[in-house]
């Protein structure tokens, strides 16, 4: 695993961890020049009774949750816990955020900056081709239910800045300090999905029988008991039943 370098955005997110800090599942204490890293719900557990784990070993663990689902969103909310990790350095602490949550350091650097570089949905699909353009397809009503769906707490813990059409920023105490600057590609399959739907006219929850649990995989937006897509439909079967149609 190579180490991080030493950059101005690893060494300003340092400095800012005086005692303690939450970053989304993860707490950050310094301990002098070092630092200790644990789940946060592991917060009072005493050191003895957790795991520790090896710099090698961050990504294995955040690769898989505690029931060895695979985890494709490094920001959903089901970290697992039980560890604690030892680190030297700031840039042993750079190294192990990298592969906890990819890029969130640098992202919350960027975030400070009184220009943001934020990209807006409509930015952001209006880029795409191919297989992806049909994101562009979904009216702002439905690009706003399909966010919320996909970026729910319960799913992912980074503080969405972007927009799309008038859906606002998450608010700042609603998730963690980790900042989202633009959507990402688990929202734009879900995007071309929920944008497949409704060209299919499928775009209505689905049968009770249907939804009984969460996915068994995550991501698998065609399993009809994801619970993003569950989500998503019942909130444009609400929408649709609510528009008038031509001649009412």
């Amino acid at each position: 695993m190579a180490m991080q370098k030493l950059t101005p955005d690893l060494t300003a997110f340092a400095a800012a961890v005086e005692s303690e800090l939450v970053f989304a599942q993860v707490l950050i204490r310094r301990q002098g020049t070092g630092f200790e890293l644990r789940h946060v719900d592991d917060r009072t557990t005493a050191p003895e009774q957790l795991k520790v784990v090896a710099e090698n070993e961050v990504r294995p663990l955040a690769q898989f949750t505690a029931g060895g689902a695979f985890r494709p969103l490094k920001s959903a909310p089901n970290l697992r816990a039980g560890w604690r990790l030892l680190l030297k350095d700031d840039r042993s602490l750079g190294t192990a955020l990298s592969q906890l949550y990819p890029g969130a350091v640098a992202d919350c650097f960027a975030a400070r900056v009184e220009k943001r570089p934020v990209t807006s949905y409509r930015d952001f699909t209006a880029r795409q081709t191919g297989m992806y353009r049909i994101t562009t397809f979904l009216d702002d009503d439905a690009a706003a239910a399909m966010t919320r769906a996909c970026c729910h707490n319960n799913f992912c813990l980074k503080r969405r800045l972007w927009t799309v059409g008038s859906e606002p920023c998450d608010a700042s105490m609603e998730k963690s300090v980790i900042p989202c600057l633009e959507p990402c590609a688990v929202l734009l399959e879900f995007a071309r999905k929920a944008a497949r739907w409704q060209q299919q006219g499928t775009d209505n929850a689905p049968t009770p029988g249907e939804n009984a649990g969460g996915g068994k995989v995550e991501c698998d937006f065609d399993d009809p008991q994801n619970p993003r897509r569950l989500l998503y439909l019942g909130e444009m079967t609400s929408l649709n039943a609510g528009r008038k149609k031509p001649g009412e």
